[in-house]
């Protein structure tokens, strides 16, 4: 009886056992999870100056700029939708509801399968407020206003393009041209070429290992996945791959990203951009042949009304 006894105990405590290493692995899981899925931010605080459009553009002008800290990644899927639903809760308005990836269904509850991919076919409209919700559910100030009003209803686009951006609040906003190129060309020793992909230090080295392009990838991928050879049937592991010198993952390729900037010559004395113009900066290239121009340098231009299954944006904040 004693044996018994004793063996009954047992399986339970093997049970028990069983069922905590389930319940760790399934709480990892979930971490590893939110940490991804939540804000990652690189702060750069020093050597803040350099000279925007160099080995890439016609035109070139002197940079300072602020410290500012920019996202790791671009904005998933995941973290696009959970803070859509939360904003439209409080009053926020959405021309478009966004997708995952190239492929994903618009307004769709994030799967397993694309959570991690970035979110698309919104335009930079969209973006703007999302930032604007996204500092106010971070219990931060939101950085775009018109006529001293939060800017909450993306449809409103005459107030979108009127706006104004509080460089010296704490909340969340798309980065300047000048930000973005700066963290693009960015190493752990100065800066690389406007002529190379992000993370390209030499002529030698494989761009292919450091962007999602049209030669090497046929539609958008995970995030953070850019240095992983493409396997439809072994999906990368988020937050995979090859950064750039300062740790930031896809500045090449995948999706093209929103910018603050109205599109113009750069000028020496207009450090974000001209205060009107027509279309929109956006940087980086993608995996589509529609934007084909991958280099840390190249500079697209869009209205800012177009959204397409191969833009999307990251998003920074001024650093305190």
């Amino acid at each position: 009886m004693i044996f018994e006894f004793d063996m009954k105990i047992s399986k339970k405590n093997v049970f028990c056992l069983f069922f905590l290493v389930i319940s760790l692995v399934c709480l990892s899981a979930q971490s590893n999870e939110f940490n991804f899925s939540n804000i990652s931010l690189v702060t750069f605080r020093s050597n803040l100056s350099f000279t925007i459009g160099e080995d890439s553009q016609t035109y070139t002008a002197e940079r300072q700029l602020a410290p500012f800290s920019i996202n790791k990644y671009e904005t998933t899927y995941l973290l696009w939708y959970t803070v859509l639903k939360k904003a439209e809760k409080i009053g926020y308005v959405f021309q478009n509801p966004g997708q995952a990836g190239s492929n994903g269904k618009r307004g769709a509850v994030p799967g397993d399968d694309d959570k991690f991919q970035p979110v698309t076919m919104i335009n930079w409209y969209d973006a703007i407020v999302w930032c604007n919700a996204l500092s106010e559910i971070k219990g931060r100030t939101p950085c775009y206003t018109y006529n001293g009003e939060v800017l909450r209803d993306s449809g409103d686009t005459a107030a979108c393009d009127l706006c104004i951006c509080n460089w010296d609040a704490d909340g969340f906003r798309l980065p300047s041209e000048a930000e973005w190129e700066y963290a693009a060309r960015r190493t752990k020793d100065g800066f690389q070429r406007g002529d190379f992909v992000s993370g390209q230090l030499s002529r030698e080295d494989d761009a292919l290992l450091y962007a999602w392009t049209f030669e090497n990838a046929s539609s958008s991928r995970i995030v953070g996945t850019c240095g992983v050879p493409f396997d439809p049937e072994n999906v990368s592991l988020a937050g995979s791959g090859n950064a750039n010198g300062a740790g930031l993952f896809d500045m090449s390729g995948n999706v093209l990203e929103f910018c603050w900037d109205w599109f113009e010559d750069y000028t020496s004395d207009n450090v974000t951009g001209p205060m009107f113009g027509f279309e929109r900066v956006s940087r980086g290239g993608s995996w589509s042949a529609y934007a084909m121009f991958v280099f840390a340098g190249d500079r697209y231009s869009y209205d800012p009304n177009e959204c397409y299954n191969y833009m999307g944006f990251r998003f920074c904040c001024t650093a305190r």
